[in-house]
C-alpha cells in the first residue's frame, strides 16, 4: 500500500477500532477496506452491516467512491431504498452500492474517515 493509503487505513482503525477494519492491499498501491459491524441506525434491518470500499492508489487526490453494504440491508419501514442505493457487486460479491460522490473534493479536508462518517450519517438520516 502507498504511504497515504496506509495512513488512511490507520486513521480508520483509530476511528472504528483496530479489529473492525481489515485492509487488503492491491498491487497498484491501493487497498480494499472492510469495516465490520457499522451501526446504520434503527431505520434499517439489520441495524449493523459491513461497509466496504476501495481506497485507490490515487488517494488522497481521488474520492472514496462508491461504498458498499450488505445486500440484504433493508429499510425498517419496508419501503424501497430509493435514490443513491442500488444492487451491485463489489470484489465479486453481491452488495448494495451507496452512490455518494464528493463533487467538490478538498484533499486537505476530505479524508477516508470523513467520507465514511458522511455516508453513515446519510444512511442514518434517510
Amino acid at each position: 500500500m502507498k504511504q497515504e493509503v496506509q495512513e488512511a487505513v490507520a486513521e480508520l482503525r483509530r476511528s472504528f477500532g483496530e479489529a473492525a477494519v481489515v485492509a487488503l492491499p492491491r498491487d497498484d498501491g491501493g487497498a480494499v477496506v472492510t469495516i465490520d459491524s457499522v451501526d446504520v441506525g434503527p431505520g434499517y434491518v439489520p441495524q449493523h452491516t459491513w461497509l466496504k470500499f476501495l481506497i485507490g492508489f490515487q488517494y488522497p487526490q481521488a474520492d472514496i467512491y462508491p461504498l458498499f453494504v450488505h445486500p440484504e440491508l433493508a429499510r425498517a419501514d419496508g419501503l424501497v431504498h430509493g435514490k443513491g442505493i442500488t444492487l451491485a457487486e463489489f470484489e465479486g460479491e453481491p452488495a448494495l452500492q451507496l452512490s455518494r460522490r464528493s463533487n467538490h473534493l478538498d484533499v486537505d479536508i476530505d479524508t477516508a474517515v470523513l467520507k465514511v462518517a458522511k455516508v453513515i450519517q446519510w444512511l442514518r438520516e434517510r
